[in-house]
């Protein structure tokens, strides 16, 4: 349950970030309330994750994730750039979250 709750908590920080940008600085509504919902979500399920992941390890995945994401929103919603050397950094990001989750013993206590 815990990497669904990660999942959880990095889809809704991800809608949150994506409506913080919609809201123009808290100045249009809907968004706003999003915002707020979202985090509100995402720290609960992060805080969920942490009874049975490192908090370090569930923060790299939960960060290093939501920057990707992110970044992905921004490029195809927002039509925001990303060149030849973000790109290289989002990859460098995903082989982080594979290894950690592949390789580390430190994900399951």
């Amino acid at each position: 349950m815990s990497y669904l709750f990660l999942a959880i908590a990095i889809v809704a920080e991800v809608i949150a970030t994506s409506a913080l940008k919609a809201s123009q600085g808290f100045s249009v509504l809907v968004p706003s309330i999003i915002t707020i919902l979202g985090y509100t979500v995402a720290l609960f399920f992060l805080s969920l994750t942490l009874k049975t992941i490192p908090v370090g390890i569930a923060y790299a995945i939960w960060s290093g994730a939501g920057i990707v994401l992110i970044s992905a929103v921004g490029w195809i919603f927002f039509k925001q750039h990303l060149d030849t050397a973000a790109f290289i950094g989002l990859g460098l990001m995903i082989t982080g979250i594979i290894v950690i989750n592949v390789f580390s013993k430190s994900t399951h206590i």
